[in-house]
């Protein structure tokens, strides 16, 4: 690491943790590293600690199953998930493939032409349907169950057996698994929070099914506790990582950057939730920049710490940029892992390292307060059927001769130490990501700001809690289409496309209430070509 001026902060921060005698505290589930007061899910969201050792009974179980999924034929595993319950799964697909297996895809988008594009992709007596929710109940995941249900009524002789639900006990999700006799159910410890769930079933199951050694995962995990047992905090790597987080965001540097080499490239936007939902609450909190090319020095400020992530392998990602950023005197963190498999070890590295950056910024890592309200937002325009156009949110539609000014306008409110964040509404195909990507990269090189991209309402059960709960300092580019189906949710009076208008309008509204700087960009049905307009309307 290197640290410039930040060095001094950190020693005294891990001086004082070992005082304090935090790794034993922490090994222990002491909830009063974070408050003195008893408060709600804080000494009952530390199950997450206990998780490589809990789970390593459960391996034989799952793999058991997975041998029977695999011996069957299945050529799909497709995971119905927001959030927590997508994330990992995510990262294991990305990272290791899926080669004599089942492929692996994540549905947490609820735009139609997304749900679309995946029903093409597979063969739906093929697949497997992984239910996947802690609370039971979240309204994307119940939705796309009820439609690939009601795709597989009449066309499979038994529907329950392409059904899997993984959920906490006492679920509503639970019970609708006992009900239609799913094919299995894997209950989560109530303990362990949906972003901490990365090595809990919510995570393994997903990866067993791919052919990954969960095992060996659970493993590499196990040697942080290991190394925890009567350890100094100074001598725990995670623990000192949560205090470079901390204590360089409480000096300003709350901008933090994620670069990795090739083969981790799915794992920040995992980073990216965890960092994001624990630490953006109470004013404050911390910016997870991931997926941005890194730049020259004088393309940044003084609000960032950069972090790389890379396999011995691989070595640094650009190496020669990021040299050039340290002697520009920009802080910096390299984590040089064995292989990929060291993302067991990563994910609980990570998990300490933000619920300690919590302690060092005084707040609680383990809830989501502002999380609900977009939710909240959403129900509401769900039942006046009102249109995202008709939000009180400032709009500009793609043909119209104002959208350079327009934009103009909004990027001129910003200013150092503000970031730019796009969400954006439309299925996401690798062509409108390319396309977002360079949209990101114009708007950033111009202002010289921080830049997130996401995908809605994907984002609202990951970075959506910072955008309402942190600091005032976000511009937000809202992107909109019109859906070329509606498609109706089975089972419900409404269709997919009017869910993802509502969420989009609740989003919006519930910026616009922490008095966030919104603009809207309708594309109407002019899709990638729709894009390339608003990418040159951002250039000029």
């Amino acid at each position: 690491m290197n640290l410039g001026n930040s060095e001094g902060r950190v020693r005294e921060r891990m001086q004082a943790w070992d005082e304090a005698n935090i790794a034993s505290r922490l090994l222990a589930k002491d909830p009063t590293i974070w408050s003195e007061k008893p408060l709600p899910e804080l000494a009952d969201r530390l199950g997450w600690i206990d998780l490589p050792e809990s789970m390593t009974s459960q391996v034989d179980d799952i793999i058991r199953f997975r041998n029977t999924i695999r011996d069957e034929g299945y050529s799909h595993v497709v995971v119905l998930g927001m959030g927590g319950s997508s994330l990992a799964p995510e990262v294991f697909q990305d990272t290791f493939g899926s080669a004599g297996y089942p492929e692996l895809m994540v549905l947490d988008s609820t735009h139609p032409d997304a749900l679309l594009t995946l029903e093409r992709r597979i063969h739906l007596d093929k697949t497997l349907f992984i239910v996947s929710s802690k609370s039971g109940g979240t309204m994307e995941t119940l939705s796309f169950f009820r439609y690939f249900w009601a795709q597989l009524l009449g066309k499979v002789k038994e529907p329950a057996k392409h059904f899997v639900a993984i959920t906490d006990p006492g679920s509503s999700l639970e019970e609708l698994a006992r009900d239609r006799c799913f094919r299995e159910t894997f209950l989560a410890p109530p303990e362990v929070g949906g972003r901490y769930s990365a090595l809990s079933v919510f995570g393994l199951v997903p990866a067993a099914l791919i052919g990954v050694d969960i095992g060996r995962l659970l493993e590499g995990s196990k040697t942080i506790v290991d190394a925890m047992k009567n350890a100094k905090a100074s001598s725990v790597p995670a623990i000192e990582l949560g205090a470079i987080i901390g204590e360089l965001a409480a000096a300003g540097r709350d901008k933090l950057t994620i670069v990795t080499s090739p083969s981790l490239g799915a794992f920040p936007a995992w980073v990216e939730q965890l960092v994001a939902e624990s630490t953006g609450k109470d004013g404050k909190g911390i910016l997870p920049v991931v997926d941005e090319p890194i730049g020259e020095p004088d393309a940044y400020g003084e609000d960032r710490l950069f972090v790389a992530i890379y396999t011995e392998a691989e070595g640094p990602p650009s190496p020669d940029a990021l040299e050039g950023l340290e002697k520009a005197g920009q802080p910096a963190v390299h984590i040089e892992i064995p292989n990929r498999y060291s993302l067991g070890t990563e994910f609980l590295r990570w998990e300490i390292a933000v619920a300690m950056a919590g302690a060092v910024l005084e707040l609680h890592p383990f809830n989501q307060p502002d999380v609900q309200l977009a939710k909240d937002m959403a129900k509401k325009a769900m039942a006046d059927k009102v249109g995202a156009d008709k939000a009180s949110v400032t709009t500009v539609n793609i043909i119209d001769d104002r959208l350079g000014e327009v934009i103009r306008s909004w990027v001129g409110t910003g200013s150092p130490g503000d970031y730019i964040a796009l969400h954006a509404y439309v299925a996401p195909t690798p062509d409108v990501v390319r396309t977002l990507q360079w949209i990101r990269r114009a708007v950033g090189s111009r202002t010289k700001l921080a830049t997130t991209m996401g995908f809605g309402p994907r984002f609202l059960h990951s970075t959506g809690q910072l955008h309402k709960g942190g600091r005032n300092n976000g511009l937000f580019l809202q992107i909109v289409d019109e859906a070329r189906e509606a498609l109706p949710v089975p089972e419900a009076d409404f269709t997919f496309s009017e869910l993802i208008r509502a969420q989009a309008q609740g989003d919006a509204e519930a910026l616009l209430q922490r008095k966030q700087r919104v603009l809207r960009v309708t594309l109407g049905r002019g899709g990638e070509t729709a894009l390339e307009t608003l990418l040159a309307a951002v250039r000029g």
